[in-house]
């Protein structure tokens, strides 16, 4: 029998409105230290998520010769011994590789016209007799002698930064605990900037530190006040300026250090104003600045002097174009290259700073993935950037912006084989409620028969204008092979028809991110691609959100829902401001402790909260222990809420990594096991198992 969770009521009023919450004892009072060491979880909450787990492993003990199979599927699709494109950087050329059977990769550096390869870090051994590992960000000094690097052993994402000797392989005495994981060095080659995480895991703190001293004597040179703000450290591409981030989902900030004078204190480029978002990009005397001001939703590219770039000095460069979002820029000695989305789809434009001549690279696919990156260099005119499809493996191009050559660098090669021939990508558009239309990426065998018969796997995201690219996925062959549609619906809440597209699925408007869902689901059925009751629907953290709110909506369009770390107690969340996201997340949801009009629309959607005693179908939710971003305890919450209150008996299924945190487990192959399992419960639904 599946596991009951002892009901324990407990009430909170706000505005007058009481809430009661009958598993609030599986929120750990000490979750903090639970964050770190999960061996201080109080015994009777783990005593209930072990038997979660066991249960689920019952139930799905059928499906064991399934997964294995589906294992070694993916795994076969992989390229075991595979590697980056190494990246020049002076005298040398990074890269990442794995060794054959590896779980972790390594990081490596050869001389730049070739040589002998140095291993500067092999995460296969740091990683040895742990039950968890992540390694976070790895930089090089610019002098090329240091390397910094940070792991979290926990899954709870505060990591130690360290530094390493790169000639000797050795780390140095350097030890900082509980950074976010990222560093970026000074031009002096002793200096680099982290950024500190408080107990309740907020970026809130830059500090400075230079190698061989202790952590006790680092110098904090900026502290965000704000909890409802998030703190970032990067460098801009011309390696002139240490840029400090503050931000929220709509509000940002910068101030600026010159890399070759560490010490010296920040300035502040423009205050922030709400509602107003910039990234500084640089060149000689002259900041670039990517920001929405003075009514540029989807963004447009300003000009300031170096000396001045407050927002008096603004002055257009690229036009804000309404319905053309630009993603991002990258600047180059003598280029500017913007990312940006129109009609669904990207394209990479590239400028040539001399005269303003522009063209573009894209592709005629009807729905495609484009990325571009800044690489280590500034003065260079090779871009690098890559381009797939759903049924078109990965493929890295160097690009040169002068001659517009374009190189082959490497190619996504899929051991099993994968033949493009065998698939169809389609891109079809679904009628929201109010007559939007909702764009639906398709990836299906040749020989699937559309007449409403095949099963269909939908995926939906729809939140912080995240859009979710029509990219090329190994993992989704084993539905598809197995006669599935998978599926991508580009709901409101992403970007992907731009910033209007976000706006229109965030705070008041939260609403139409679920209905532009439960419409794309009901128009493949409706076209024949499927039909209602043989979807699975699949979503993760805020996409777990939304996985909840349509299983209490049209449960009976779905035959399975599958929910990995799903963010389904969304107004108890929003009104405990100690967590990490809570005040960050306002922008995104409302503030429903301020805010009356913010709880109540709130209280209406959050998943729990309107549970109904009525028919579910079958439901696998994931969480991780140790997970910052969407605590253990909300799927644990939801699930002990269906189980008291839904009136069938499809498949409940509660699976919490007693090891890891948002991202599930850290190794490349265990990863692929979880997949499996995901896919076999899909399967199992599906009656394909």
């Amino acid at each position: 029998m599946p596991p009951r969770a002892e009901k324990r009521l407990s009430a909170a009023v706000h505005h007058g409105i009481t809430k009661s919450d009958d598993y609030a004892w599986l929120r750990a009072d000490n979750w903090q230290e639970v964050m770190r060491d999960p061996g201080l979880l109080a015994a009777d909450i783990r005593s209930y998520l072990e038997a979660e787990n066991a249960y689920t492993d019952t139930a799905m003990t059928d499906t064991q010769a399934l997964q294995e199979t589906l294992f070694e599927e993916l795994r076969g699709r992989i390229k075991q011994d595979d590697s980056s494109v190494p990246a020049p950087d002076g005298p040398y050329a990074y890269a990442t590789r794995y060794e054959e059977g590896a779980q972790h990769p390594m990081v490596v550096r050869t001389p730049r016209e070739g040589g002998e390869e140095t291993v500067l870090l092999d995460a296969n051994e740091l990683a040895r007799d742990k039950a968890y590992f992540r390694l976070a960000g790895v930089d090089h000094s610019t002098d090329h002698k240091l390397v910094a690097w940070s792991s979290d052993e926990a899954g709870s994402e505060f990591f130690t930064l360290r530094v390493r000797d790169a000639a000797t392989g050795k780390d140095l005495s350097d030890e900082i605990p509980e950074t976010s994981g990222g560093t970026v060095w000074a031009n002096d080659g002793a200096t680099l900037f982290y950024v500190w995480l408080d107990a309740n895991h907020r970026p809130c703190k830059v500090f400075r530190h230079t190698v061989g001293t202790s952590r006790e004597a680092d110098v904090c040179v900026y502290e965000e006040k704000d909890p409802g703000f998030f703190v970032g450290v990067g460098k801009t591409q011309s390696g002139k300026y240490i840029a400090i981030d503050i931000h929220d989902h709509e509000t940002s900030e910068c101030w600026l250090i010159d890399a070759d004078e560490p010490t010296g204190a920040p300035k502040l480029a423009a205050p922030r104003k709400t509602g107003e978002e910039y990234d500084i990009e640089h060149r000689g005397d002259t900041f670039y600045i990517l920001t929405n001001a003075n009514g540029a939703p989807d963004f447009k590219i300003v000009t300031a002097p170096a000396d001045a770039p407050g927002r008096e000095n603004w002055n257009d460069l690229v036009a804000h174009t309404p319905g053309r979002l630009i993603l991002s820029l990258t600047l180059y000695e003598n280029h500017m290259v913007r990312l940006e989305r129109e009609n669904s789809l990207p394209r990479i434009v590239i400028s040539r700073l001399a005269d303003g001549i522009e063209h573009e690279i894209a592709f005629g696919e009807e729905a495609y993935s484009l990325g571009a990156g800044g690489g280590y260099e500034f003065d260079t005119t090779l871009l690098r950037f890559s381009y797939s499809s759903m049924t078109t493996p990965t493929r890295v191009y160097d690009y040169d912006m002068d001659t517009r050559e374009r190189t082959l660098r490497k190619e996504q090669e899929v051991p099993s084989g994968h033949n493009p021939d065998d698939y169809v990508t389609r891109r079809v558009m679904a009628t929201a409620d109010d007559g939007e239309k909702v764009p639906v990426t398709l990836l299906y065998g040749k020989d699937t028969p559309l007449n409403g018969t095949a099963p269909c796997l939908l995926y939906g995201y729809g939140s912080y204008g995240i859009s979710i690219p029509a990219s090329f996925s190994t993992n989704a062959l084993s539905l598809v092979d197995r006669g599935f549609v998978y599926a991508v619906a580009h709901i409101r809440g992403g970007k992907d028809k731009g910033f209007a597209w976000y706006a229109d699925g965030r705070r008041e408007r939260k609403l139409n991110t679920f209905t532009d869902f439960i419409a794309a689901g009901e128009h493949l059925a409706k076209e024949r691609f499927t039909a209602r009751g043989k979807i699975i629907a699949q979503g993760g953290s805020a996409g777990g959100m939304l996985m909840g709110v349509v299983a209490n909506r049209t449960p009976d369009l779905f035959a399975g829902i599958i929910a990995e770390v799903p963010f389904v107690d969304v107004l108890s969340t929003m009104l405990d401001d100690t967590l990490p996201l809570t005040p960050p997340e306002w922008p995104e949801w409302g503030n429903p402790i301020a805010d009356e009009t913010a709880y109540r629309y709130i209280a209406a959607y959050s998943p729990i909260d309107n549970v109904t005693a009525q028919d579910y179908p079958a439901i696998l939710a994931v969480g991780g222990l140790t997970d910052p971003r969407v605590t253990y305890w909300e799927p644990a919450k939801w699930v002990a809420t269906l189980r008291e209150r839904k009136t069938n008996d499809n498949l409940l299924l509660l699976k919490t990594n007693m090891d890891a945190g948002h991202g599930g487990a850290s190794g490349r192959f265990d990863r692929l096991k979880e997949v499996a399992f995901n896919w076999a419960f899909a399967l199992k639904i599906a009656g394909k198992a």
